[in-house]
């Protein structure tokens, strides 16, 4: 994808409709119950209205997307897992035994892989979508992760899987990633770009002991200075410290936003994807839920940061696109409670009195 093709994307970006907001928030307030007794739910339908540019909202196919990808820096021994496990665990979603799988299948949303990065050539299967750009990205602590047109390819991924969506009636995205070592390039690309220090940001990924973190402290201060000279636009730091996971999180938001399908947020790394999206086009941010605070460090700053916030707080950390399918789930109820609940007027119930 061209600079100009993605700025062509942008423009398409419009912001949710503020008068079906009102309308919706005016019909959820005749509900029988007492006016905001349903709290975050209440507000989640009425945003979801407005994204969708409907007061009569539908929700109806939900996926998720889990993208996988390697990481050259694990070769700094940033984490407890080899980089084999990202290929392990993409057959082990495949044939159907991963978290995201069970917990998608509970709320009844599609999983899908997304091959956009691992260093292995996967054979062909139903729920793997391949749009690998390069078998893994090279080591940030010694250089860029890939090349800006690199970066945009995976951008370009994101945002051509949301307009296929769309085409394949989707109504609520999910974003999810699997690859090892990804909590430090998400962290280097928070530290870089909010900007803060790297230990406010830097947490435990795989569960990690204390002198590994520390280590792993000092690779994304290294990573960060190596690159310095690339960090002067969201793109060009996605590209020297981020991961190919991450920027098809990055273009999946830009995607739904430009064709206005909400999109779950998941966890760190997914964040770091959305952080990026909103730094390339802060219109995007109207059309992202954020589907839980994660256990990792320094998600809470990125959500305090980004004025977002969760609808869960369940102390996970797995990622896949677990926090966000348990989240579409509450929305759905949230839109279901707009659609069925019944109203003072039809339910004969008599309304509050006037004070």
């Amino acid at each position: 994808m061209s600079e100009g093709g993605l700025r062509e994307i942008l423009e398409r970006i419009a912001a949710p409709d503020r008068e079906v907001e009102r309308r919706a928030r005016r019909h959820i307030d005749t509900l029988t119950k007492p006016v905001g007794s349903l709290g975050f739910l209440e507000e989640m339908a009425v945003l979801y209205c407005g994204m969708t540019g409907t007061d009569k909202p539908v929700l109806g196919r939900k996926r998720i997307y889990t993208f996988a990808a390697d990481h050259g820096v694990v070769d700094e021994g940033v984490t407890g897992y080899s980089r084999e496990v990202t290929r392990q665990m993409v057959f082990n979603m495949l044939a159907g035994g991963a978290g995201i799988n069970v917990l998608s299948r509970h709320v009844g949303a599609e999983a899908l892989i997304v091959d956009i990065g691992v260093n292995y050539d996967f054979p062909e299967s139903p729920d793997l979508i391949g749009r690998k750009v390069r078998h893994g990205t090279a080591n940030i602590a010694l250089g860029p992760a890939m090349s800006e047109s690199e970066a945009m390819r995976a951008l370009e991924v994101g945002i051509e899987l949301a307009r296929q969506a769309r085409e394949d009636r989707v109504t609520l995205l999910g974003t999810g990633e699997m690859g090892i070592g990804n909590t430090t390039p998400s962290a280097a690309l928070f530290a870089a770009l909010l900007p803060c220090d790297v230990e406010e940001v830097a947490g435990r990924g795989t569960g990690i002991g204390d002198t590994m973190l520390r280590h792993k402290i000092d690779v994304i201060k290294r990573a960060i200075q190596v690159n310095k000279s690339r960090l002067t636009d969201p793109v060009g730091a996605l590209a020297a410290l981020g991961g190919l996971e991450i920027a098809g999180i990055a273009g999946l938001c830009i995607g739904g936003a430009a064709n206005r399908i909400p999109v779950v947020v998941d966890g760190f790394i997914s964040t770091a994807g959305a952080f990026v999206a909103c730094r390339i086009c802060e219109k995007v941010r109207e059309y992202l839920f954020f589907s839980h605070r994660s256990q990792e460090q320094g998600h809470a700053t990125a959500l305090e940061e980004m004025k977002a916030r969760p609808i869960l707080d369940l102390s996970m950390r797995l990622g896949e696109g677990t926090g966000a399918a348990l989240a579409m789930g509450i929305l759905e109820g949230a839109v279901k409670i707009y659609n069925h609940m019944a109203t003072f007027e039809t339910a004969g119930v008599s309304g509050k009195s006037a004070e």
